[in-house]
């Protein structure tokens, strides 16, 4: 559960942007005096002040800053920062904090920032220009960006996770904890690269998650970058991206496992070579096993499982209560799994017995487990109820051309 506060600092490598209107930061920047007047004093000097006495130099104007947010207290981070100067030529700009340094640069006379601004931060202004004498001032302010709460906060979480080696099959998921209306400001700012080089699309499956993958299976031995460039990012609805996320994995073996159905068999493949053929089991009439492309989740070395997960009332004659099932490996978020079922032996191979799993024998469970990881792919044909998309990762059970509708940009 997210904890409910104000947010005023953050990591220092989170990145940064604000905004609004204009707002005088200095009444000026300094400026030469006449001769024979205090140093500092931008007042016009006299024209004489004794027979003789040689002509006062001409008034120079003070430099002043304006900059385009009207209340430094509270900064927006939704629009860049500008300075500008009147009275001389600005010539550069530094904005810092605790939390990093905002980028920008100079042109036609104004500085604008190029990267977000973080809410809760101090920031100072540093500027240098020159005056119309070619006297180089500098002045600093500070201002401060606008407080949110977590309620007003998007956080990112990503698989796999970093350093992760996963199945060709994976897609990238990222789930946010509160929803995104501007998917496509966000999609823009989400970017999936890898090694070697395989074009892919983002589909949203709602306003809270949406999945990357290929068009095809991800090739063995691929390196995959996914960078979230979403921190402070406007979400929509007041709600604003939390914190930007960079996650870099690596794709292992492809390992592709066939289930039919109707044979009562497994083939289990492995970088396109057959290794074995393994009897199984799967769901009885009533309980039918979908037929389509499943990805490993999740792997359990033991895992109790109770009918009732799976909506059968624990006074049904169906009902099951079994603490210690070996080597389960989950396929749907509705409860398919594979994994040993030493009770069905005799029925593997022959017949299918189960409520919707895939069962083997403990060796086979076992050896099968040990092969495995999270992404590894299962190819269910022989039965004529089909996986569904938000079932798990159902990704692939889309072309990929109706995959790319599912973009935001598209």
């Amino acid at each position: 559960m997210r904890s409910r506060a104000l947010r005023s600092t953050r990591p220092a490598h989170r990145r940064t942007t604000a905004a609004a209107a204009l707002l005088t930061l200095s009444a000026g920047l300094a400026a030469c005096s006449s001769s024979g007047s205090t140093p500092g004093d931008d007042s016009q000097a006299g024209a004489t002040d004794a027979p003789g006495a040689t002509q006062a130099a001409d008034p120079v104007d003070p430099v002043r800053l304006t900059t385009s947010f009207t209340d430094a207290g509270a900064v927006p981070i939704d629009a860049p920062v500008t300075v500008s100067a009147t009275g001389g030529d600005l010539s550069d700009v530094r904005v810092t904090s605790a939390v990093g340094p905002v980028e920008g640069r100079v042109e036609g006379g104004t500085w604008t920032s190029t990267t977000r601004l973080e809410p809760g931060t101090d920031y100072r202004i540093t500027a240098s220009a020159t005056r119309s004498d070619g006297q180089a001032v500098e002045r600093t302010r500070g201002f401060h960006t606008v407080d949110l709460t977590l309620d007003e906060q998007t956080f990112a979480a990503v698989a796999p996770l970093d350093g992760e080696t996963v199945g060709v099959g994976m897609p990238v998921v990222v789930t946010f904890d509160l929803p995104v209306t501007d998917r496509a400001l966000f999609e823009k700012h989400m970017t999936v690269t890898s090694t070697p080089a395989q074009k892919g699309s983002w589909y949203w499956l709602s306003d809270r998650e949406a999945h990357f993958r290929p068009a095809r299976y991800w090739k063995a031995g691929t390196d995959v970058s996914v960078d979230l460039d979403i921190n402070s990012l406007p979400a929509g609805n007041g709600i604003y991206g939390q914190e930007s996320r960079r996650v870099d994995f690596q794709v292992g073996d492809a390992n592709v496992y066939k289930v039919n159905a109707q044979t009562h068999q497994m083939q289990v493949f492995s970088n396109g070579k057959l290794l074995r053929t393994l009897p199984i089991t799967t769901g009885k009439p009533g309980f039918t096993t979908r037929s389509g492309v499943k990805v490993i989740m999740e792997k359990f070395e033991s895992r109790r499982m109770n009918s009732e997960t799976v909506g059968i009332n624990r006074n049904s004659p169906e009902a099951y209560d079994i603490d210690d099932v070996r080597w389960a490996m989950r396929l749907t978020h509705s409860g398919e799994f594979i994994h040993a079922a030493p009770w069905s032996v005799g029925s593997q191979g022959y017949a299918n017995v189960s409520h919707g799993c895939t069962g083997l024998s403990t060796a086979d469970a076992g050896w099968l487990y040990a092969m495995s990881r999270r992404g590894d792919v299962v190819e269910y044909t022989g039965t004529d109820r089909p996986m569904t998309l938000e079932n798990g990762y159902g990704d692939w059970n889309l072309a990929p051309a109706a995959w790319k509708q599912g973009s935001a940009l598209s």
